[in-house]
């Protein structure tokens, strides 16, 4: 029995760690939210029927009481006319009806308790939405900046500060790398130059040497 207590107990867990992973709070704070909100518009609709319930018994009270008002006024006329008959028999109305009243009269009261109750539960349901709602701001923020919080998290550990100064500082090696070759070919290219080249430079270092005198001597003639 043991075992098998043991092996429920590693399936809920699992359930509950596998229910928990998959739920986005979020998504489920809006849901319960929802929900409430589903609770409120059935309690509404409960607090409308109790209280056009209330208003009924309301008005049977006060027909039920006018008419003891009126059964009575009308014997005192059926004395004055002389008909005690007629008189007795609205008497005898006016007290079936003043009990009908009575009785209309306590099913008002407790149909106005059970209405001011709900009222008063529906309030105390509004103020915990409201203040549900409130709370689900604050914690979709929370949850918004641990998410970016994670990211960041996350894009710094595949690509950190070290990994990018190594990069850098193999980027730098080969290009030094590359100036070095292109110092080296240019070296070998100037050491192969043909006799032929060598005089032509030597032609046009002259030649530039004697424009040179050539201004000198306009200069000194000019003077």
């Amino acid at each position: 029995m043991a075992l098998f207590k043991r092996l429920r107990d590693l399936t809920m867990s699992n359930i509950n760690a596998m229910l928990d992973k998959a739920e986005d709070p979020v998504k489920m704070l809006d849901q319960y939210l929802r929900d409430m909100e589903q609770d409120i518009q059935d309690a509404e609709v409960a607090v409308a029927k109790q209280i056009a319930i209330e208003k009924k018994l309301k008005q049977q009270v006060e027909e039920a009481q006018d008419l003891v008002g009126k059964r009575e006024a009308q014997a005192i006329q059926a004395l004055e006319a002389g008909n005690e008959d007629l008189a007795r028999r609205a008497l005898v109305d006016k007290r079936a009806v003043a009990e009908k009243a009575a009785d209309y009269q306590a099913q008002y009261e407790s149909a106005k308790a059970s209405a001011d109750n709900l009222r008063e539960r529906l309030g105390e349901m509004k103020d915990q939405f409201g203040q549900m709602r409130n709370k689900r701001d604050t914690l979709k923020a929370r949850a918004e900046a641990a998410k970016a919080q994670k990211q960041i998290n996350r894009a710094m550990t595949g690509f950190g500060v070290d990994n990018a100064a190594k990069g850098f500082q193999r980027m730098e090696d080969k290009v030094l790398q590359l100036e070095a070759e292109a110092e080296a070919s240019n070296e070998i290219h100037g050491g192969s130059r043909s006799l032929d080249d060598e005089f032509k430079q030597l032609q046009k270092n002259n030649t530039s040497a004697v424009d040179a005198e050539l201004e000198a001597l306009k200069a000194k003639l000019n003077k």
